[in-house]
């Protein structure tokens, strides 16, 4: 059973990209990180022996484009070059929280700034390779939107101000959406955001409207790009080409409490969450991140698999699941070893261990979804 079209796999592949700078000044780069751009090759090749041909991955814009308008494509185009020759489909975000540190995020020059930086990498795709692109112009820009500008959590570092800069990323992701699509005009757009679901305590009612406020807040980018909310931004319906849904196991909570888990009788689920997303926009959608830290991985890709597995079955195309992240990296504020992945840190010639008990529960995944595997795959 599979409902794939889109993806050369059912399963894909998440490379932990984050280039976001911290409040004391470090800027991230989980690419190199985790020595994913030292090893590209490899990890492709690991990633195709278990059956995964569709990879999402970034590009860094803060070392692409050091000055205004000058772009140095060299930690790009190794990536670019081996995925084409090596048959594996790339879903690129063109920003995951960073951006170079002479931009303001909330002037106008930095929707302009970046639509010309979308554009020029469209050029550098159509000049490298003819496979459909398929590109993410801003990750997450609903939870971007509250920790950097609720939160204070992420750059830059706000409060009070998340909705401002979530209609300054939809402003951004359109003006980018056009500057692709001007070069490369079948070029497929994702937008990704979490799914989440903030229920009502019932020992609580009075706090009813602030927890559906919350829960609503979680489609407003998505809204504001197809036009149904602020349409003077430029939203149209067409800018709403593929959903990713990102969900792990915290993103249920009840209002003014902590995440609650599966076993919580307000615990939805997660077909239905699928089926909400869906029926309210009626886009091809894909399960753009999951995952979990520790012995908890096979438990909860097997979770998921079957809630979509119920989801297609009610008629709900979803055409994918993405491993996030792929590879195990250090935590964005400790640099703890976040044991989330298929695979570890890479030794000195590039060998990663893999985490056997989700290997083997993917790989019963992947028969389920996909039917029974070649004899090199089923090792």
């Amino acid at each position: 059973m599979t409902n794939n079209s889109m993806f050369k796999s059912f399963f894909l592949g998440g490379f932990e990209c984050s280039t976001h700078r911290l409040r004391w000044g470090k800027r991230l780069d989980m690419i190199a990180a985790t020595q994913h751009d030292t090893f590209i090759a490899q990890d492709y090749a690991r990633l195709q022996a278990e059956g995964i041909y569709t990879v999402r991955e970034g590009i860094r814009w803060h070392l692409i484009e050091t000055s205004p308008g000058r772009y140095n494509w060299s930690s790009v185009l190794p990536m670019v070059r081996t995925a084409r020759d090596m048959g594996m489909q790339v879903v690129w975000d063109l920003c995951h929280y960073g951006w170079p540190d002479d931009v303001n995020i909330f002037l106008p020059a930095f929707v302009s700034r970046f639509a010309r930086f979308a554009q020029a990498f469209a050029r550098l795709l159509a000049d490298e390779t003819d496979d459909v692109p398929f590109v993410v112009p801003v990750n997450e820009i609903s939870f971007f939107a509250w920790a950097g500008g609720d939160a204070g959590y992420l750059n830059p570092f706000e409060r009070v101000r998340s909705f401002e800069l979530k209609v300054q990323l939809v402003r951004a992701a359109i003006e980018a959406i056009e500057a692709t699509w001007d070069v490369l005009p079948n070029a497929r757009i994702v937008h990704v955001d979490p799914v989440i679901n903030v229920v009502t305590d019932p020992a609580r009612p009075e706090e009813r409207g602030a927890a559906e406020g919350h829960h609503e807040a979680q489609f407003q980018a998505w809204d504001m790009l197809a036009g149904r909310l602020w349409p003077l931004l430029g939203g149209d319906e067409k800018y709403l080409d593929i959903i990713g849904v990102n969900y792990y196991s915290n993103n249920q909570w009840v209002h003014g409490s902590p995440p609650m888990n599966r076993t919580d009788p307000l615990y939805r689920k997660f077909r239905h969450i699928l089926n909400g997303v869906y029926n309210r926009y009626h886009r091809p959608l894909f399960i753009s991140e999951t995952g979990i830290e520790g012995d908890e991985r096979p438990d909860w890709l097997r979770y998921i698999s079957e809630e979509v597995r119920a989801a297609v079955e009610m008629g709900i195309p979803v055409e994918g699941i993405c491993l996030y992240p792929i590879v195990n990296h250090p935590g964005w504020d400790d640099e703890r070893h976040c044991h989330n992945g298929l695979w570890d840190y890479p030794n000195a010639r590039g060998e990663r261990e893999i985490y056997q008990p989700l290997a083997d529960e993917l790989r019963q995944q992947r028969v389920l979804f996909e039917g029974e595997l070649t004899p090199e795959l089923a090792h």
